[in-house]
């Protein structure tokens, strides 16, 4: 009886082979013991491209769209060695007599099963799943022992293809239509379900950033034993009243008012998830998401950590006997860490073994297979995971923190102090070092000199997002969350999955929608421009993308019909369409006022908000520097919030005029080198695929008149 399994990739089809003992080498396959083992290259077979159910949409129109096919349609990936192991495959499919499913366990591997599966013809055969949560011989030979029938994967495979054709149905539509009505000269602008509203975050940050206006601002500081001590009243926003504060209080005596100390407790950190790997990879090396995500995947195969791609921070109840014994192996690497631990009473608590919290796999851990020879990322990214996995077993770190106050002159002052009295799980994180002082002891009653003084800031702007904080804004939609079990709640409506987003920040960056500077993403005019011109904001939502995402795990769970949710995604795609070809063209109407959506009129001085008797003041003025927006710039402004071709500024020449949400203009201008109209980027970008170097940008806020 001939059975055929199935690896996502050779390396991993070979590691099975060996463990079954399938030693007969054939071209695309092992063979032994009753075993057929095969491979693919990931996805060997795709969804069929627009033209190749109609010849008519090879031309690209906006009376072909909406286009949403009724049945979709699998073609080979394009490439003649895909093409020849597809046929391999197909052929050692049809003569078996039953198929095991040992692709990553996880919705795409499912979904590049399912997909050769169905193409072959091969969908009535027997079907087993082989579920792998690491490459070691122990979890091969778990993993035929629990083999499980591919019936039970239904629900991931649904998902998986909703996944794809939704992405397919958006992308499709939404880039034709943007690409049809604004690719000048060859541009061709690609827009997608999930890429879109990451590129509107990350879009939406570098406006606050240009649009931001520093402002000056005095702190009243004194300094008492050492210990520095802060006026308890706000900050001073004129510096004369904090100097006159400042000398009500000097030469009067500082008496201590009240001593507080409260026990604090700070749990060990939880186990990684690759998202969280990647962020902590980020944080500490300056790795990008897809260079850790390469870097785990090669220690996976290598048998030297658990399955990487995974959501989960939890380990489940079968792992208590097994980790016990990864430690003891463990200990030759890391013998000082492991001795503080009792392997025979390791604490397993619910922020480390939570079933209800592992879905497809449990968290990034170490199988106990001990490598030799790695270096740079590889023992970077190795020895976290190592690290991190003790440190969830060790005791929590003790806090002593105390708040005191001060009085001098009727003027409260107040410091806050921290003292680590037992470090806990802290000892294994010597970079991780608190930023709060350490008070000394302090009596209610005392009282003494003191050195007062004002203290001259200014407030600073948001920070350009780096890999770390855009992953952690991916992972729970665009909300701004620290703290990690608040998190864990909001995965559920992430954006994207962790295996999938290190590819979108790459996929903007080869578009040139965003780029990479040192630890910094930002966007590009090419990508503000993009940005500006999509009218539906439902497309740059990070929220509805994150509904889309807890979608598709409904549908995983069995709870969500998959019709449901394709019913929904081309009744979006139909929007999509609509509201793209909204412009208006009325001479009289200059646009929507983007405060309160009523129109904007051209006036005397600048063209306003016709909703002013209401209370809306935006207006843009005509005169910005030494140029006067005309009637076909400001609604292109207002349309679009850029301008496509640059202007002429007498202090940087040649500049390109982009209007903030906010109503605010900034002006980015653009070197001698590079003045080149701007559709000849994208031109060249379509074309011959050439760099070109960002802009240097700087913000100028229109002042309110």
């Amino acid at each position: 009886m001939a059975k055929v399994i199935l690896a996502e990739k050779p390396s991993v089809g070979r590691d099975i082979a060996a463990f079954l003992g399938a030693t007969k080498k054939y071209d695309g396959y092992l063979e032994g013991n009753g075993y057929i083992v095969t491979w693919a290259f990931g996805h060997l077979v795709t969804l069929k491209k627009p033209d190749e159910y109609d010849p008519k949409l090879k031309r690209w129109s906006l009376d072909t769209l909406p286009f949403i096919p009724e049945t979709f349609k699998l073609t080979t990936v394009g490439n003649p060695g895909s093409k020849k192991q597809y046929g391999i495959i197909k052929k050692l499919f049809k003569s078996a007599d039953e198929i095991i499913c040992a692709t990553d366990a996880g919705r795409e591997g499912e979904l590049i099963f399912r997909y050769i599966l169905a193409m072959s013809g091969c969908e009535k055969k027997p079907i087993k799943r082989l579920w792998l949560n690491s490459l070691t011989e122990e979890a091969i030979k778990d993993a035929f022992d629990n083999l499980k029938p591919g019936d039970d994967y239904n629900n991931l495979y649904a998902a998986a293809r909703c996944r794809s054709e939704s992405d397919w149905i958006v992308g499709l539509n939404a880039t034709r239509s943007y690409t049809v009505q604004h690719g000048r000269k060859g541009i061709l602008w690609s827009v997608g379900r999930v890429q879109t509203p990451v590129l509107a975050m990350i879009a939406r940050r570098d406006d606050d950033i240009r649009a931001f206006v520093p402002e000056l601002f005095w702190e009243l500081m004194t300094n008492y034993r050492d210990a520095v001590f802060e006026y308890s009243g706000k900050r001073f926003m004129e510096k004369d009243k904090a100097e006159d504060k400042l000398s009500k209080i000097q030469g009067h005596p500082f008496a201590i008012t009240k001593v507080k100390t409260k026990k604090e407790t700070v749990a060990p950190p939880m186990l990684y998830d690759l998202t969280e790997l990647q962020r902590d990879m980020n944080r500490r090396y300056g790795m990008s998401a897809a260079d850790t995500l390469k870097e785990v995947q090669t220690l996976y195969e290598s048998k030297y950590i658990t399955y990487p791609r995974t959501d989960s921070r939890f380990l489940t109840n079968d792992m208590k006997g097994k980790v016990p014994a990864i430690f003891s192996s463990l200990s030759k690497i890391k013998d000082k860490e492991i001795s503080q631990l009792d392997l025979n009473n390791l604490p397993f608590s619910k922020r480390i073994v939570d079933n209800k919290k592992v879905t497809d796999h449990h968290a990034i851990i170490p199988t106990g297979k001990i490598p030799h020879n790695l270096s740079g990322y590889s023992n970077n990214v190795y020895d976290a995971i190592v690290t991190q996995t003790i440190a969830a077993f060790y005791p929590p770190c003790l806090k002593d923190i105390t708040n005191v106050e001060g009085v001098t002159n009727d003027v409260t002052f107040k410091a806050k102090g921290v003292h680590i009295t037992s470090p806990g799980w802290m000892t294994l994180f010597p970079h991780k070092k608190s930023d709060k002082q350490e008070l000394p002891k302090f009596t209610v009653g005392e009282s003494g000199d003191h050195k007062p003084y004002v203290k001259e800031g200014k407030t600073k702007p948001p920070k350009h997002f780096t890999e770390n904080s855009l992953l952690g804004a991916m992972e729970t939609a665009g909300k701004m969350v620290d703290d990690e079990e608040l998190r864990e709640a909001l995965k559920e409506k992430g954006i994207g999955t962790p295996a999938t987003r290190a590819s979108i920040i790459e996929t903007l960056i080869s578009r040139k929608y965003i780029e990479r500077s040192k630890k910094t993403l930002s966007v590009t005019n090419f990508g503000r421009y993009l940005y500006a011109i999509i009218q539906n904001h439902s497309l740059k939502s990070p929220e509805l993308t994150g509904e889309w995402e807890s979608k598709l795990r409904e549908i995983e769970q069995g709870k969500l019909a998959p019709e449901r949710f394709m019913e929904s995604i081309a009744s979006f795609t139909k929007d999509i369409i609509q509201q793209s070809t909204m412009w208006s063209v009325d001479a009289k109407i200059i646009g929507i006022c983007p405060k309160c959506g009523k129109h904007i009129i051209e006036g005397r001085r600048g063209y306003g908000c016709s909703g002013w008797k209401e209370g809306c003041t935006f207006v843009l003025w005509k005169e910005y520097k030494t140029l006067t927006l005309r009637i076909a710039q400001a609604r292109e402004l207002l349309q679009r919030k850029i301008l496509l071709h640059p202007v002429m500024l007498p202090e940087q020449g040649s500049a390109i005029l982009c209007m903030t949400e906010k109503g605010n203009i900034i002006d980015i201008s653009v070197p001698v080198s590079q003045r080149k109209p701007f559709e000849a980027y994208g031109k060249s970008r379509v074309r011959r695929q050439n760099n070109y170097p960002a802009a240097t940008a700087r913000a100028t806020k229109i002042k309110e008149q």
